[in-house]
């Protein structure tokens, strides 16, 4: 087993792996920008960039592998990448599955949503080992998490999804304490790597 998470883990790290996983990134990121312009254009300027929430995770995801392949670590971008990225991943999925419940389909897009943000949250995961960010930049990405929430959810700048309007106050409910969870990740990660760097220097 171990064998095979270490190949696993040559390919992920490798850079021509990291090209690809950067040319989908930023496709995706586009193609999320793109979809929300209809409610951009609603929206008044000062409010534009916290609302689209996903493509803004997968922007700073982005970064953060541009920094990768240079061999540098954009530590602040790589905390609001595992953060927004594991965040916006799941809520996204959940919101497609409530709207599953409540309309009975969700159609090929729905399900073309469910598994790529799902994805979006599993690769945020699965490059823990690069990150390096410290403290402060989850505390600072931990502000602008939350602040995104308030803005979302007390200035009504959140995601417009039709079927589950009704039940907004119960979904920032939920939406504040994903943050949380995706904070308290974030704080666990550099945690447990702050005693081996510790170790490494005796």
């Amino acid at each position: 087993m171990s064998n095979l998470k270490d190949h696993i883990w040559i390919v992920l790290s490798h850079k021509s792996f990291l090209w690809i996983l950067l040319f989908i990134n930023l496709l995706g990121t586009i193609y999320g920008y793109d979809w929300y312009m209809w409610q951009l254009v609603d929206t008044e300027p000062k409010f534009w960039i916290f609302v689209p929430d996903s493509p803004t995770a997968s922007l700073f995801f982005t970064l953060a592998i541009i920094g990768w392949i240079i061999n540098r670590n954009f530590k602040l971008i790589e905390a609001l990448a595992l953060i927004t990225l594991v965040k916006y991943g799941l809520w996204a999925v959940v919101m497609n599955l409530l709207t599953l419940v409540e309309s009975g389909s969700i159609g090929w897009v729905g399900w073309m949503l469910i598994g790529s943000h799902f994805a979006m949250a599993v690769q945020a995961i699965l490059y823990i080992p690069f990150y390096r960010f410290t403290f402060i930049h989850i505390a600072i990405a931990a502000v602008w998490t939350v602040h995104n929430d308030i803005i979302d959810y007390v200035f009504g700048q959140m995601p417009i999804y039709s079927n589950l309007m009704v039940y907004m106050d119960k979904i920032g409910y939920f939406t504040f304490w994903l943050s949380i969870a995706c904070i308290t990740l974030a704080y666990y990660v550099w945690k447990k790597r702050v005693p081996v760097l510790s170790n490494n220097r005796k």
